[in-house]
């Protein structure tokens, strides 16, 4: 299954890639107020569920474009362009996301960065990897040593005040923030050891699934901004190495407010 994924995701990245010099002349629909989609989008979303398709017949699809196919105790999760507003803009910093989940669990993860050509993959129990090559997340103890990522509200300003006092505290407790633009490479990264901690909100099962698995098949830890295990519903999230992990619930709990405490 994990096989098939890369696959997939290696055919919609290709797709996506060739792209990115005709970024000019793409149709681009506004979904909401910051929130894109592109002919690309959804010819590589297309690509992806053909070939998980061809292998998987009878498996559902929850597709970020197109939404959800099929029943099955099988469940592929895909964003086939996490990032899209950076690849409107030229900003060489999306990916590909394709998660599975087999009765609720997440089973298989696969995250491929066409422009770096960086496959992070990952299945439950077996550890995670980046082009083959095993990946832990860091050591690091404090916050003042840590480099922290999140991402900013972009579409949804609900909890804007909470945000940013949540921003505020990281900046003056960590040693520095980052917000590249893209979810899903944010955690592969997380993963991979490039962060020592991320949090956002608002985000999507098709932003997070992926990922999730990589930083927990890394040794990180996955939550949600209270500290449980509903992120992938809620869309807020903080992971961490174990040691930041706690310290970011630290910082972050006192300032949620009811819509970011599930």
């Amino acid at each position: 299954m994990l096989n098939i994924a890369v696959k997939a995701a290696r055919r919609a990245g290709n797709l996506i890639y060739r792209s990115t010099d005709k970024i000019d002349h793409l149709t681009v629909t506004k979904k909401s107020h910051a929130d894109f989609v592109t002919e690309v989008d959804r010819a590589a979303e297309q690509v992806i569920m053909q070939t998980l398709l061809e292998a998987y017949p009878d498996h559902a699809i929850l597709a970020e474009e197109s939404g959800t196919h099929g029943e099955s105790e099988y469940v592929w999760i895909i964003d086939p362009l996490d990032g899209t507003t950076n690849f409107l803009h030229g900003f060489p910093q999306f990916a590909v996301s394709i998660a599975l989940q087999h009765k609720g669990i997440l089973t298989q993860a696969v995250i491929y960065d066409p422009v770096r050509n960086e496959l992070f993959t990952a299945t439950r129990g077996r550890g995670a990897f980046l082009n083959d090559k095993r990946i832990r997340v860091t050591k690091r103890l404090h916050m003042a040593d840590a480099l922290i990522g999140t991402g900013f509200p972009y579409s949804n300003f609900q909890h804007l005040d909470a945000y940013l006092a949540i921003l505020r505290d990281v900046m003056q407790q960590s040693s520095g923030l980052r917000r590249p633009g893209s979810a899903a490479l944010d955690l592969a990264w997380m993963a991979a050891g490039r962060y020592d901690g991320f949090f956002e909100t608002g985000l999507k099962p098709w932003d997070i699934a992926a990922g999730c698995l990589l930083i927990t098949e890394a040794g990180g830890m996955v939550s949600d901004l209270a500290g449980n295990q509903n992120h992938l519903k809620s869309g807020h999230i903080c992971t961490g190495n174990p040691d930041i992990h706690t310290h970011l619930l630290k910082i972050i709990t006192p300032h949620l407010s009811a819509g970011l405490k599930g």
